[in-house]
């Protein structure tokens, strides 16, 4: 077996044979936080901080698709995020949550950019999550002009969006983003309900990346999701990301199991910017760290003194490789 495929399946068994079942965690007493909720900004949807990213269920099978799912819901999970180009996210999630739909909040993505190829994704999305409509559904991986002029041009996906929260198979509108100033001219041309935006400490202590956006999704009173608040640089190459434990990541995670301190002080970074919902990089490790600390967390949400100089030292080790351009 190739290296890469061993260190995937073995990591796999590791996390879940240490929860000994959906239900357990790494030997402690399973913890049900349920009561744990914040407001998805105006759009009347109460949600746990931490989302499922359905890159968790990519790639690894349905059994373990399955096992991660039951073991966000056991643990108050309700906002799952997944998108087509997902590789089979879509198929194992939408199994894995036939017998949740009714009680999560489902969104997902289109990154087609016109009207015939974006309805395309739309339905066969529908198909494979089993469901007849979406809580949120969104604009995806805006990042240049281009995509603005094409998504809202006379042909553009946003045609599709708006029909469809019209006819009732979609409930919210979102955009997810890498660029802020894309992002930024696309809530001048709709007052979207959601915005889903890297919110990281290395990138926002690089170049202040997703501050601005920040201030203006508070003032908007939109919903404010934050993807890679886990991450810790860029892939120094192709064989570092192949070899190691995160192969569905395309940029380095924070490794949980032996970096606790660095994992605790990025999630509170990230936190104090302002999102209502964080979404780990897409491996179950790093999930289960985000969801498994999240009330101790909240519970002392500003970095310590010491926090913030372990952040600062780190930040010099790895500003040589920014994620994001």
């Amino acid at each position: 077996m190739e290296r890469r495929n061993f260190i995937k399946k073995t990591t796999a068994v590791t996390v879940l044979g240490s929860m000994g079942s959906v239900s357990g965690t790494f030997g402690r007493e399973q913890k049900r936080m349920t009561e744990i909720k914040r407001k998805l900004g105006k759009t009347g949807f109460e949600v746990f901080p931490v989302g499922y990213g359905g890159i968790v269920s990519m790639s690894d099978g349905q059994a373990a698709s399955n096992n991660y799912v039951a073991w966000a819901i056991d643990r108050g999970i309700n906002y799952f995020d997944v998108a087509p180009g997902y590789q089979d996210a879509q198929e194992k999630l939408g199994n894995s949550l036939k017998s949740f739909r009714k009680n999560v909040y489902l969104a997902c993505k289109t990154g087609q950019r016109l009207y015939e190829e974006a309805k395309k994704d739309f339905e066969r999305s529908l198909e494979l999550l089993h469901t007849d409509y979406f809580d949120v559904y969104q604009m995806h991986g805006l990042s240049k002009q281009e995509d603005i002029d094409r998504a809202f041009g006379p042909d553009g996906v946003m045609k599709l969006m708006i029909k469809a929260r019209e006819e009732g198979q979609v409930r919210k509108l979102g955009i997810t983003a890498h660029s802020e100033e894309i992002a930024l001219k696309a809530l001048e041309l709709y007052d979207f309900d959601t915005v889903m935006f890297p919110l990281n400490w290395m990138m926002n202590k690089y170049s202040g990346m997703g501050t601005g956006l920040c201030k203006e999704v508070a003032r908007r009173g939109a919903g404010l999701l934050a993807i890679k608040p886990l991450i810790h640089r860029h892939w120094k190459d192709g064989s570092e990301r192949e070899n190691s434990a995160y192969p569905k990541a395309w940029c380095k995670p924070i490794d949980t199991f032996t970096d606790k301190p660095l994992a605790l002080a990025a999630l509170k970074y990230s936190l104090q910017l302002g999102p209502d919902i964080l979404i780990p990089p897409g491996d179950f490790k790093s999930f289960f760290f985000a969801v498994d600390h999240i009330e101790e967390i909240l519970a002392s949400p500003s970095l310590s003194r010491e926090e913030t100089a372990l952040l600062e030292k780190e930040f010099d080790l790895v500003k040589s490789y920014p994620f994001f351009g």
